[in-house]
């Protein structure tokens, strides 16, 4: 690859880095100050339409699209969601942009509720980030007390109040009907669509929800243009690939030499990110598998880094798309039976248990490899798995949101991909009843203490 100067991530060295002096002598406000001078909010919007940008939060839905979908007609008021609850497992680029440069992603804020005409905008952000609150609180009162938020910015007719709101360490809140219903105040139960934010979102009225990430690109295009853009990443191929353009974050971590956030244009591959940029698998072993985005996206191999990581290849490879880019690497020594009893347990415990699929087979897909880790597995309960995570999720159409996809495609692809470990493990520990075709045995609480 080419070498790549980064955009994102330009300011987070340069000390005071979240203050509003520093941002503006790297050319902070400068997009907003362009827009407000001479663009209207069409403008904006064909502008992030024609430069591909597609969501960084997980499911890849083209921005600018999405923004166009608002009623043209709505008296008002619109409001904007920013999704900062950043609760994938291994996540963090987000948080990286919050803590070091929270005024570049409350630029992007800005320009994006002008264009589509929102008056006011929450920020949701995941409870366990204090320093990203306090942070991105700071810089609001900085903008406020320098024209950037408030009535009539910079002299313009636009006015725009921006909230900051808490959650409540709830990972279905990254599900954007579900961060609406907590910042209403209510249970973070997702919401049956249509209707869809865009038509009826917080408070009952038009709303944009949008990821941290996302944000922190619209300036960029602004200030540099559609071309520059699209001019990184991998083109699309075909009406139902809209392409995979511009600067990405990346997160690695798990077992590599240099865990951390790295940016570079989309489609890198999982292995040169491992290589070049996490500095190899450590204490000198091999890979054997890799997250590519996020808990929630499945498995590669170690015959599979060399996929590119962008919005349409993970998927040829099984996996459930890219997610949040965040590669989490499993070295030779790593036993997938205790990576995905972790996968099971994580999402049994967030599942919401609005949807009886998703409750009922989050539970005992955890139960059974609780039973297999400890000893009492058979071979049928490897079927039985997939049996689970073939029948629940959107894909199948038997749950609201897109969880319960989520906590299916671990099972698939460990099983799949990994069955000969997961037989091998439960003949050796349960030799004598690996073959039960019977209903097993409840395993009970005392059994796991000893």
């Amino acid at each position: 690859m080419a070498e790549f100067e980064p955009v994102l991530l330009a300011n987070i060295h340069k000390t005071d880095s979240h203050t509003l002096p520093v941002y503006q002598a790297a050319g902070g406000y400068a997009a907003l100050k362009k827009v407000l001078a001479g663009m209207s909010p069409v403008d904006v919007v064909e502008l992030v339409k024609a430069s591909g940008l597609r969501g960084r939060g997980g499911a890849g839905f083209p921005c600018g699209l999405k923004w166009s979908f608002l009623p043209k007609d709505h008296p008002g008021p619109i409001y904007m969601c920013v999704n900062a609850d950043e609760s994938e497992p291994a996540t963090f680029n987000n948080r990286i942009l919050m803590e070091l440069d929270p005024h570049h992603v409350i630029e992007g804020i800005i320009i994006g509720c002008f264009a589509t005409r929102a008056s006011t905008a929450y920020v949701y952000v995941r409870y366990e980030y204090p320093t990203a609150f306090q942070r991105l609180q700071q810089a609001i009162d900085e903008c406020y007390a320098s024209g950037f938020l408030g009535k009539n910015i910079q002299g313009s007719p636009f006015s725009l109040d921006i909230f900051m709101h808490r959650g409540a360490a709830a990972y279905i809140c990254g599900e954007e009907t579900g961060l609406i219903e907590s910042l209403e105040g209510k249970r973070a139960w997702p919401r049956i669509k249509p209707p869809f934010p865009a038509i009826e979102g917080a408070f009952r009225k038009p709303t944009v929800v949008n990821n941290i990430e996302t944000m922190a690109n619209v300036p960029h295009i602004v200030n540099r243009g559609a071309d520059w853009f699209k001019s990184m990443g991998i083109p699309s191929t075909g009406p139902k690939d809209p392409g995979s353009y511009g600067p990405k974050l990346y997160c690695i971590s798990g077992h590599v030499n240099k865990p951390g956030c790295y940016e570079m244009p989309l489609g890198i591959t999982c292995r040169e990110l491992i290589d070049r940029y996490g500095g190899g698998v450590w204490k000198g072993r091999k890979g054997k598998a890799a997250i590519p985005g996020g808990l929630s996206m499945g498995l590669f191999t170690e015959k599979e880094f060399d996929t590119p990581l962008d919005f349409a290849v993970p998927g040829k490879v099984g996996c459930l798309g890219l997610g949040t880019a965040a590669v989490t690497v499993m070295d030779e020594t790593y036993s997938m039976i205790d990576y995905l009893h972790n996968a099971c347990r994580f999402f049994a415990h967030e599942s919401c248990g609005q949807c009886t699929p998703c409750r009922e087979g989050t539970s005992w897909s955890e139960r059974i490899l609780t039973r297999i880790k400890h000893g009492k597995g058979r071979l049928k309960d490897l079927d039985i798995l997939l049996s689970i995570a073939g029948a629940i999720g959107i894909i199948p159409g038997t749950t609201i949101c897109g969880l319960a996809d989520g906590a299916a495609w671990p099972i698939k692809n460990a099983i799949n991909k990994f069955r000969g470990e997961f037989e091998d493990h439960i003949k050796r520990t349960n030799p004598t009843g690996y073959a039960q075709e019977e209903p097993a045995e409840a395993l009970q609480l005392v059994e796991l203490v000893h």
